[in-house]
C-alpha cells in the first residue's frame, strides 16, 4: 500500500486524454505483463512489468525525469509500482485512476493485439478450479478440501496485502510473458523517445 507522503494522487482518464491531446502528456509506464500489454495498451506507453520495475527502479530513475503516470488493469499494480518508485526517490508519480478498465470505458484510444485473458481473470480461474476440484474430491478423500481452504486463505491475504503470489506465478507462464521486456530494452526505448 502507498502512504500519503509518497502518493501524489491519481489521474482521471479524461484528464490524461486532454494532456495527451494537448501534447503535454506525461510518460506512461504500463506495469502489466507483456501478454496483457500486447492485448491492449495506451498508444505511446512503455511496458515495464512490475517485477522488472521493482528490480531495476534505480536504473530507471535517470530516465524518468518528467511526470510519470503508471498504468495497469485496475490500479492495484500501478499503486505498488508508485510506492516502489517513490521509495527510490522519483517525484511526479501518478496512477491512472481505474487503470485500463477506466481508460477504455472513458473512450481513450488504445492499440489492440491478440486477445488474452488478463491476470485477474486467470487468478480467478485457477483459484476457483482448485477450490471446486478439491471440494468435490474431498467428498471421496477426507481432508483434501483443506487445499481449497488454503487457497481461500491465500486470496484473503492477497486482498489485505494488495499482493498476489498466484498472480506472480502465473505471470511467469509463457502465455503471459510474450517478448522479453528486459531492462536494457526498456531503457533504450525511454532514451530514444526523450
Amino acid at each position: 500500500m502507498t502512504t500519503d507522503a509518497s502518493r501524489t494522487g491519481g489521474l482521471a482518464p479524461t484528464t490524461l486524454q486532454r494532456l495527451i491531446e494537448d501534447g503535454r502528456g506525461p510518460r506512461l509506464l504500463d506495469v502489466r505483463t507483456p501478454g496483457e500489454f500486447r492485448t491492449v495498451h495506451i498508444p505511446g506507453a512503455y511496458n515495464v512489468p512490475l517485477a522488472t520495475l521493482r528490480e531495476h527502479r534505480a536504473e530507471l530513475l535517470s530516465h524518468l525525469d518528467e511526470d510519470v503516470v503508471l498504468v495497469c488493469r485496475s490500479g492495484a499494480r500501478a499503486a505498488q509500482a508508485e510506492q516502489a518508485l517513490a521509495e527510490a526517490g522519483l517525484p511526479n508519480l501518478r496512477v491512472l485512476d481505474g487503470g485500463m478498465t477506466a481508460w477504455e470505458a472513458a473512450g481513450g484510444p488504445v492499440n489492440r493485439g491478440e486477445a488474452r485473458w488478463d491476470m485477474e481473470r486467470q487468478v480467478r480461474l485457477v483459484a476457483g478450479s482448485i477450490v471446486l476440484i478439491t471440494g468435490l474430491a474431498g467428498l471421496l478423500v477426507p481432508g483434501l478440501h483443506l487445499i481449497g481452504t488454503a487457497v481461500g486463505a491465500g486470496l484473503t491475504y492477497a486482498a489485505l496485502s494488495n499482493t498476489c503470489a498466484m498472480g506472480v506465478l502465473l505471470s511467469k507462464l509463457p502465455y503471459n510473458r510474450g517478448p522479453r521486456t528486459g531492462i536494457r530494452t526498456v531503457i533504450a526505448s525511454l532514451r530514444d523517445d526523450s
